[in-house]
């Protein structure tokens, strides 16, 4: 699993849990970053964890550029933008789905799998 975002007060705690959960997890700071490591990770990435905006490439034009690469990608996008405004911007990929931030563990750790496993 792949987790971009920009916000260390949000990136960290998400990775800990995550890993705590079981979870490989590579991070980013920002969209340029997550497409280094994708880069530099010799497996296969089966999530993209991603904030929709960010600095340099945003969530959207990020996971345009690693389904390329990695076609069966699933994609969590996080924001505190309401799904409204996210639709409304064409952010959402097909395949893709959304976590309305602030969100709780159980929430996260729940929308995860839900995806990981196909239940979109």
């Amino acid at each position: 699993m792949l987790v971009a975002e920009d916000e260390p007060g949000v990136r960290g705690p998400v990775r800990r849990l995550l890993v705590a959960h079981g979870f490989r997890v590579l991070e980013a700071a920002d969209g340029e970053e997550a497409l280094r490591a994708a880069a530099a990770h010799p497996g296969e990435i089966h999530l993209l964890l991603t904030d929709v905006v960010m600095p340099n490439i945003g969530g959207a034009e990020l996971a345009r550029r690693l389904r390329e690469q990695h076609p069966g990608l699933r994609i969590l996008f996080m924001t505190g933008y309401s799904t409204e405004a996210v639709a409304t911007h064409g952010v959402l990929a097909p395949h893709s789905s959304l976590l309305q931030k602030p969100f709780t563990t159980e929430e996260l750790l729940a929308r995860v799998r839900e995806v990981l496993s196909g239940l979109e």
